[in-house]
């Protein structure tokens, strides 16, 4: 158990890496994280909460005014906040994105007639990679492909693709007014950085709004996630996601990471959130996020993705009561197009998915489980996974 340690200053404890404040103040005795793993912000907290006790505003009326505030302004909304569904994405890892033109069409519709304000139809993988007749259209997003579905038409929706690093062809990606696509989304783990900023140009430079997608924080160290978080605030791209990739993030953690991503990247770029649901998380660490700062809002209908899927769209709009956000479009779209998906692929909370959620591991195990004839066999998986 981990236990405080010493600081050398009064009142100022660690623990597990935080700091924290302990101190009895006109007989009332305070202990608060102060949410910083550096000292001498933690100092600087410490002193603003000691002032704040001893000017007679207790923390209890200050959490309690604070909690008013934020009530008031949720029965509003927050037009900031945007909405990025990525079903044919996230759900094409399930099926290898052999999706038929009639469901994408469908999705298509659904999300327009909702309001959402991006719609991710796919990745730009290189087709060297990605045999298109194995994968389907969707792992590449040839602009031809790209033409022929939507035709002359408007798309109605801001088109995002994803592009992986080390997965990519950058030639592929033509000019942007050359292009359906809005929105290129650099996916890359913390050791690739440098690489993934070299494409974020390449895209900005052919007219793209660009993203940073950086994956697996969750098994990064600390040094490394501020450096990483460092070079992306300084770099051309206009927004960077919090990836919650295994689904193992509680909010706490959310409230944290938010606070480092957002200074870093100052108040030039937008940060979002792509939660995956190994936890049932997914959809409260959304909405914790949007709180806090977060402005682009991953989602997907009925939750389809990998594994354990994502923050459901539907239950997501009815969150962010934005008039212009319509929920029936997407609880019609689930209806008549996702839950006769269920029938064919399996996506969602299970047992198998939480074990590797709480092992902060890839779900691949447990997606090998889910698709095998033994998918119910929880125990065995548990005593597999936790005895490695």
């Amino acid at each position: 158990m981990t236990t405080f340690e010493g600081t050398g200053i009064k009142n100022l404890k660690l623990r597990g890496g935080v700091y924290y404040w302990r101190q009895k103040i006109d007989g009332i005795q305070y202990s608060e994280s102060l949410q910083t793993a550096d000292r001498e912000e933690a100092l600087r907290r410490m002193n603003e909460k000691v002032e704040e006790a001893k000017s007679g505003e207790t923390f209890k009326e200050k959490k309690m005014i604070k909690q008013q505030d934020t009530s008031a302004e949720w029965v509003d909304f927050w037009p900031q906040l945007k909405v990025l569904d990525c079903t044919i994405r996230d759900g094409g890892l399930m099926n290898k994105h052999q999706f038929q033109d009639e469901f994408v069409r469908g999705v298509h519709k659904a999300l327009v007639a909702a309001g959402i304000d991006y719609m991710e139809i796919g990745y730009k993988a290189d087709k060297q990679l990605f045999n298109p007749e194995e994968y389907g259209i969707w792992k590449s997003c040839d602009e031809d492909d790209l033409n022929r579905f939507f035709g002359e038409q408007d798309p109605g929706i801001k088109i995002s693709v994803m592009a992986d690093v080390g997965r990519t062809n950058e030639s592929d990606i033509v000019p942007a007014d050359q292009s359906m696509i809005d929105l290129i989304r650099v996916a890359c783990y913390i050791h690739q950085i440098p690489t993934a900023l070299d494409m974020v140009k390449d895209a900005k430079d052919k007219g793209y709004e660009t993203s940073v997608n950086l994956m697996a924080i969750s098994t990064v160290p600390e040094f490394e996630l501020n450096k990483g978080l460092e070079l992306i605030g300084k770099s051309e791209t206009d927004m960077i996601y919090l990836v919650d990739s295994f689904g193992s993030l509680y909010f706490e953690q959310i409230d944290d990471l938010m606070r480092r991503y957002l200074t870093a990247m100052g108040k030039e770029k937008r940060v979002g959130i792509h939660a995956h649901n190994n936890q049932q998380m997914a959809y409260a660490n959304t909405i914790y996020a949007a709180i806090h700062g977060a402005t682009l809002l991953d989602s997907t209908l009925d939750g389809l993705g990998r594994g354990a899927g994502n923050c459901p769209t539907e239950l997501l709009l009815g969150f962010l009561r934005n008039p212009k956000f319509k929920q029936r479009p997407a609880i019609e779209a689930v209806e008549k197009l996702l839950l006769p998906l269920r029938d064919r692929i399996d996506w969602g909370y299970s047992v198998p998915y939480m074990i590797t959620g709480q092992m902060n591991e890839h779900p691949r195990a447990a997606i090998k489980l889910r698709e095998s004839e033994q998918k119910n066999d929880f125990v065995n998986f548990f005593d597999e996974i936790t005895a490695q």
